[in-house]
Order: C-alpha cells, then structure tokens, then sequence
C-alpha cells in the first residue's frame, strides 16, 4: 500500500535531486568529506634516524588518526542532522502530509539556526533548479510562528465587511458579498482639480475597450515583455469607490493561501492610524507597535524574508513627506520621525527588497515623486455590469431587484453615481425599503432626493438596534443631526474625511457621547474599530459629509432666522447665490457636491420630508426661480465648461430644465449640420454640451458635420471633443486658433483621444506644429493624425 508520506512521482524526484546534491562528494579536497582525501598516500616508511624523531613522528601520526576519526564522527553527525532535516522538509512538501502541529514545526529551538541555514540552501537549489513554486510552498510550511500569528490576526480581521455600519456586530463575511471592481493599470500622473463626482461622471463616459483592466492580487506582477519587478505600486481612486475594500480582499486571499503566497510578510500600515504616531521610533520598534508578532523578528529577518508594506489613504495622511529634504535613513533599528520613516521607505533606503503599496484619492497621489512609483493603478468602482450584479447579491428578492436596477437606469445622476460602491449600498437601502413595501412617498430621481431619504430612515421615531426597539427622541435627533452636520461642514471646510478626538471637540461634539450620534445615525457616522493607538470618526462616505453640511447651513440659516419679524430676516435666496458664487470661485470644485444639495433641500417638497427636522420650510417657489435664473446668468457669463456643467446639475436638483428642453429640440433633427440657421447663446452652448455629455449615447465617434462645421462649433463643443475616441474635423474651416485650442484641451487630463482628422483645413504651420508636438507628449493618447 503506498505510503501516505509519499510525494507525488513529481515531486519524489525533485526531492531525490535535491539530496543527491547532498550525497555527492568533489573530487576535489573539501573539508565537508567524510574522508581525509589524504587516506590513499602511501604507508609512511620509518628511518633509521633519531629515536626521539621516530617517536616524535608516531605521536604526530596517531594525533592525525584521531583527528582524522574525530572528524569523521562529526561529519558522521552532520551528514545525519542533514538528512533528517531535508527528510522533514520532503514530508512537508508531500500533498498528503497532514498539517504537523505547532510543536512539530517549531520545536528543536536549538538547531533553529542550523535549520535556517539549511533550508536557505535548499531553497536556493529549487529556484535555481526552477522549482519556484515548491521553493514557496517550503518556505510557507517553515514559517516562524509569528508568520502563522500574523496571518491569523489579519484573517480575523479583514474576513469581515460592514457596509456603513458602526456596529460590528452587524458585519457581512467579505468572501459572501465581494463584487469584483474595475480596477485599470496605468493612468495620467496629472493632478485633476474637478470634484470628484465630476470625474466619475467623465469616466463613465470613457469605452472601457481603451483600458487595461487588472485583477487586483496581480497588481505587482510584471506586465509580459516588463523585466523589471515591480517595487511600488500606486493605486488612485476618488473617495469610497473600492480602495480601502481591495485593500482587505487582497490581505484576506494571502491570508487564505488564495494569492501572493510568494510574499512571507504582509503589514497593514493605514495612515489614519500613523498620523496618531508622535514620537520618534525605528521601523522595527513601529512595527513591533502595530503588529506585535514582530517582536520576535531580529533586525536581519526583514531582508531574509519578502516584505510587502500597504499604506491605506495617502489622502488621510496628516504627517509633512518632504521627500527632498528628510534624513536619509538605511539602518531598520534607527530612529526617527515617522514621516522619515515612510519617505524613506518609499525612496527605497530602508528595506529596498520590500514591496510596497500605496492608496490615495487623485488629489492627493501626487505627494508621491513619479521616480518612486513602478506601477500606478486606477480602482474605477462598478463599471455598469457590477453594478447589475451588486443589487442582484444585495436584494434577495430578483423581481425586486429586477425593478431598482430598471429605475437607477432611468436616473442618469443615479446612475453614474453607481460606480461608487457606497452609493450603491445607501441606493439598495433606501430603493428595497420604498419600492418593497410599497410606500406611497415618491421614488427618489435626484441626489438629494435619494439622500434626504436615506436619512429619514436613519432617524426615523422607531428604529432597530440589536434585536429589540428603541424610541429616538425628535428633538435629540435634531440636536444630533445639528452637531454632525457642523462637524461635517467644518471638516469640508478643512478637506478633511477622518477626523480625531481633538476634532471632535473643536466642533462641540462631546467624545463620551459619540456612542449617542453614531446610534442614532448608525449607518451616517462610525467610529473605526480594530485601531491599536486611538480613535478614529469618519462619515460613511464624503458625499454623505457634503449632504450634512448643506443641511446644516439649511438648518443654521433657519435657526438664525426664527423668532425673527419678516424685515429682519435673511432671505433665503441671498444664501443660495452665496453658495452658488462660492461654489464657482473653488479652484478644485470642493463646493461643487454641496452645492447640489443645498439647492435640493432648498425645494418645498425635500422640506416637507424633513418636517421633523425642520420645523418649519424656508423656501419658495418664487426664491427658487430666483435662483435658478441667477445660475442661468452664471453660466451666460461662461465660466470654464467644467463649471457650466455643475451648474446645470444644480439646475436639475431645482428641476428646472428648460435651456436642456431648448437645445434638445435642434439635436432630434434629423442628418448633419443640424444647427444651420440657429443662432444659439452662450447659455445654449453650455447646454448642448451637457446634453451631449450626459446623453446615454457613447462618445466614441464624433462629427463635428452632425451640429454645424465650423470653428466656432468646435471650440465651444471642446469638453464633448475630449471625452471623445475618434473625431472627423474634415473640411470644418479650422485655422491655427482652433489647432491651438485643440491642442490645449488634448493635453489636458482625462482627455483620451486616439484619432484626429483634420484634413482640408487650413491649420497653418503653428497650427500643425502644436499638434504634431502632441504626439510626443507622453500623457496624450493621440496616435492617428491627418
């Protein structure tokens, strides 16, 4: 019967291969024989010289005989510890061999470095002998126990998910409820200062046949034809679209054995949690902080083993990275400042050989020197199937959910908004609740309306906690949604989306009470478990920070105005053309989300859904006329497209959607030039562009002969051009202004244009020249010219 020992036929001989490298002996003199290559000299031959010289030359000799044994015996010994240990490691490598208990691995302390030796040689053998895997799979099986305490802390920690929940208890394994995310190599290292709603709504836009998509757990595998491995990889993506959830599949399948079973070590250094860190430390004693089964690790071990560090939120990051001017740092048991810890271990001082990974929101991925990234990677959340199949996971009932996936289609806002996983989750919460028990309320269309439900549910009188009922009171639910609507709109202000306990305090909220705002508001505001050195607040996502903020200036500006006679009060409509001013004036669109809001919840109908909130609404038909058609002399005075676009946004959470209606009446013409004989203002433009923008129809082909070809046609249809794959400008009249501001616009991030045609212009030689240059430009994805 054979043996449950026995390897595979495969494996048998590689094993044998192994050990024959052992056995065999040199020819040539070696101090590991077990014989003196001396042992075939001929017979010494004694003289008849000096007595005391023949004695001398026995003692000589029998000292070598006893020598010679000696060694023998040690050798003896050595050969057998040799064989017994490359005996064990072929019973670890064997597919049938039972998982060996705690002692069977780690026992024999004393011969620990022996063993350490000895399989560093074997190792080295199998690779070279391209016996990678095996290599691994040995390394695995002799892992310290640390190695095994790490995995299982980490599998512990990261198997679980909770979707905006505080409680943990109410958490979901990751493994029953992962969809996978589109997640792209490559990308523009240019800063985009649009709101990052804006650049979900040009993704969306973008064919997905110009990408590459990547599979999360090989992000640090070389492309085919790269030779060069890759070090550092960093991964952008806008705020709650999937980082930080990659992040924890990625841990829990090495945890698992799933993926990247190459890498020995994995450590989870979220800067959320190092921001806490304020004294001076080496990377060892850092480490031995946060991952206590470090602390049996001797300082050599990190080199000896393959490292990988992930740095989680480089947008959270708190600590000043001067990469020009901090110490340079190479010694792991030195001490510093965290922040020179990590700019050196991302310059590659410390720990060259260990992997690292690094998240970051696009604004902030720049802090990172290009010449220290290897491989950047973009999550782009839900493209549309995941989308279909998170709500199908998500709502057990298919008929249900056959239902909100038709009405989040017939919402391009909701829709686009979609590719956040987040709103997916608050989407599914708020549609399953509304469209499965057939309240009469109506169906959500706008953000805010999708929002302003959202919260109501999160507040309403009876709400479950744990498994019995409780009452929330109206007026702790007001003071409550109040405090964390001032935090919310305090930390915009900052740019911030965790906040510490020293925040919390500067915006009046009473740390010993958070317990108070994160029942009643559960799925809104959660503290983060699991940190090792403090609290950590964050709102479940930043759209969810903005849509308080714009509520606590809806609520404040009611506060300031009750009690208050009519020729005192404030009118409402002078705050919302503040808000709009200020919202045009932001350089990065930080305003731009709430300003949606704000002009949401400004309408009757949103107040009266937040009647017990407000006690009573502070708008009018009239004051939102007034202010839609103050948007509308905005974008007349033609701010930048990027703006405009906003700006229409805004005029659809007013619902009014007129200059769209306007502009829709020429483009269901019929054949080209469908804008002949119209004179359209700068309001129309602006308005062409955002239907052709936010059209259902792809943008991979574009005609400028379909509108009206001209030059004015093109450089007011600029943003449609750069969302666009292929553009016929032929016999269009282009001059050199039009080429210069083609160029401008195809330089400028995320424009991913691959084919222009130009012919039968008269673009002039500077006019070709700035286009030509365009090809050499590394961030332009122009290839086609004519």
């Amino acid at each position: 019967m054979a043996s449950r020992m026995n390897l595979s036929e495969e494996h048998h001989t590689q094993i044998k291969t192994v050990k024959s490298l052992w056995q065999n002996e040199s020819p040539e003199p070696s101090c590991v024989s077990m014989k003196s290559d001396r042992s075939m000299d001929p017979p010494i031959k004694f003289s008849s010289g000096d007595t005391s010289a023949h004695l001398s030359q026995k003692h000589k000799g029998l000292q070598s005989h006893t020598a010679k044994k000696n060694l023998d015996s040690i050798f003896k010994e050595i050969e057998h510890k040799i064989m017994s240990e490359l005996k064990r490691f072929k019973r670890l490598l064997s597919p049938d061999y039972p998982e060996c208990s705690e002692r069977d691995r780690y026992d024999d302390e004393g011969h620990s470095r022996v063993r350490e030796g000895l399989l560093k040689i074997t190792l080295l053998i199998l690779r070279k002998m391209n016996q990678t895997d095996l290599a691994n799979t040995l390394q695995t099986k002799l892992m310290p126990v640390s190695q095994q305490k790490l995995r299982s802390r980490l599998q512990d920690k990261y198997q679980r998910i909770s979707e905006g929940l505080s409680n943990h208890g109410d958490s979901t394994r990751l493994n029953e409820i992962y969809t996978e995310l589109y997640i792209i190599e490559g990308g523009s290292g240019e800063v985009n200062n649009e709101h990052e709603v804006r650049q979900i709504e040009t993704v969306s836009r973008r064919p997905e046949t110009q990408e590459t998509p990547i599979n999360c757990n090989d992000i640090f595998k070389p492309s085919p034809g790269q030779d060069k491995p890759i070090r550092t990889v960093l991964t952008k993506g806008v705020a709650g679209i999937g980082k930080t959830v990659s992040v924890q599949k990625f841990i829990l399948d090495w945890t698992e054995g799933k993926a990247n079973q190459d890498v020995h070590f994995i450590f989870p250094l979220p800067f959320r949690e190092l921001n806490l860190i304020q004294k001076h430390l080496s990377l060892v004693d850092l480490l031995n902080h946060l991952h206590t089964e470090t602390k049996e690790f001797k300082s050599a071990d990190y080199e000896d083993y393959k490292v990988m560090f992930i740095f989680d939120g480089l947008d959270e990051c708190r600590l000043r990275l001067d990469f020009q001017n901090n110490q340079s740092l190479s010694d792991v048991t030195e001490s510093a400042s965290v922040d020179v810890l990590l700019t050196n271990l991302i310059k590659g001082n410390l720990l060259p050989s260990a992997l690292l990974w690094i998240t970051s929101r696009p604004a902030a991925a720049n802090q990172i020197p290009p010449e220290c990234v290897h491989q950047l990677t973009e999550v782009r959340g839900f493209n549309d199937p995941q989308k279909e199949e998170y709500f199908r996971k998500r709502i057990n009932d298919p008929s249900l959910a056959d239902r909100i996936v038709t009405h989040i289609r017939s919402s391009r806002s909701l829709f686009i908004m979609c590719h956040i996983p987040v709103f997916c989750w608050i989407s599914a919460a708020v549609l399953e609740r509304m469209m499965g028990k057939a309240e009469s309320a109506e169906i959500p269309k706008t953000l805010t309306q999708m929002f302003t439900h959202f919260l109501i549910f999160q507040t309403k009188l009876k709400t479950q906690k744990y498994d019995g009922k409780y009452e929330i009171n109206p007026d702790q639910a007001r003071k409550t949604i109040l405090s964390l609507g001032k935090l919310a709109f305090e930390q915009l202000e900052k740019g911030n989306l965790i906040f510490y306990e020293k925040d919390l305090k500067e915006s009046g909220i009473d740390v010993r009470e958070v317990s108070v705002y994160s029942g009643v508001c559960t799925q809104i505001f959660r503290e983060e478990f699991g940190l090792q050195l403090g609290k950590v607040f964050s709102f479940v996502h930043l759209s969810i920070q903005e849509f308080l903020a714009a509520l606590f200036k809806l609520l404040s500006f009611s506060e300031q105005n009750t009690g208050l006679k009519n020729e005192f009060r404030s009118p409402m409509s002078s705050l919302l053309k503040r808000e709009v001013d200020k919202a045009l004036q932001s350089e990065n669109g930080r305003w731009d989300l709430f300003l949606r809001f704000l002009l949401g919840l400004s309408l009757e109908s949103n107040q009266t859904l937040l009647q017990g909130l407000l006690r009573k609404t502070v708008s009018s038909s009239d004051i939102n006329q007034e202010t839609a058609a103050y948007i509308k002399q905005k974008i007349r005075e033609n701010p930048s497209p990027e703006k405009s676009i906003n700006l229409f946004h805004c005029l659809n959470e007013l619902n009014d959607r007129s200059l769209e209606q306007e502009v829709q009446t020429y483009l269901n013409r019929r054949g080209n030039r469908r804008l002949s004989g119209v004179s359209l203002s700068a309001a129309q433009w602006s308005a062409l562009v955002f239907v052709l923008l936010n059209s259902d129809e792809e943008l991979d082909e574009f005609n400028l002969w379909k509108y009206y070809p001209s030059e004015e046609c093109l450089l007011r249809l600029l943003p449609v051009i750069k969302a666009s794959r292929k553009i016929d400008l032929s016999w269009c009249g282009i001059t050199q202004k039009g080429c210069a501001a083609l160029s401008s616009a195809l330089r400028s991030n995320p424009s991913h244009l691959t084919e222009l045609n130009l012919s039968r212009n008269t673009p002039g030689d500077s006019g070709v020249k700035l286009l030509s240059a365009l090809l050499e430009d590394p961030h332009c994805k122009l290839k086609t010219l004519r």
